[in-house]
């Protein structure tokens, strides 16, 4: 079914559009939430979670993607979730190895909004995502967006771990200037 079809059904309050969404984007979704929480009951749990606020953000939200749309649910919930688990103790999965990294360029303390608002900051690593070689651009969101380990996005590009390493580094470190040269303090 296409993506247009299954926000109408949510447009229509039909229950059906619940199993197209799982049916469509199901291995989708915990995939995301497995690469942040390592725990298939967890990841099962933000992916139902998913379906429940999809329900209820569209109406009034028309998401114009609804991969996209999905996928920043999914993420959301499992980061916040993992926040819960690890809230007293950092655990020894990858995702806290992905959060210090992109920490060391936006402030781990909820106040980016002081620096630019959270769509303005979209916008701009959007922009600077857009000036990386179509490689780096898979690099960058498979290891931010999906979570994927160094060994995986390693492996899809035929290069070694610290090849990788090094380049999601680089990339950083651009990322940070980029942002820094249009104002944003970090």
């Amino acid at each position: 079914m296409e993506d247009k079809n299954i926000v109408q059904l949510y447009f229509d309050r039909n229950e059906r559009a619940i199993t197209e969404t799982s049916m469509k984007y199901g291995r989708y979704c915990s995939n995301i939430a497995m690469n942040i929480l390592n725990n298939h009951e967890d990841a099962e749990e933000c992916v139902n979670d998913t379906y429940l606020n999809t329900w209820n953000s569209i109406p009034p939200h028309k998401p114009k993607m609804l991969s996209t749309f999905l996928g920043k649910i999914v993420r959301n919930l499992s980061f916040n979730k993992y926040k819960a688990i690890h809230s007293i103790k950092r655990g020894g999965y990858e995702i806290s190895i992905i959060l210090d990294e992109i920490c060391e360029i936006v402030s781990d303390d909820e106040n980016v909004e002081d620096c630019v608002i959270r769509e303005e900051l979209v916008k701009d690593i959007n922009k600077f995502i857009d000036t990386l070689s179509k490689e780096k651009q898979y690099m960058f969101i498979r290891r931010y967006w999906y979570s994927d380990s160094i060994t995986y996005i390693a492996k899809k590009c035929g290069r070694s771990e610290n090849s990788i390493s090094v380049e999601l580094s680089r990339i950083r470190y651009k990322l940070r200037i980029y942002l820094s040269e249009r104002g944003c303090e970090l």
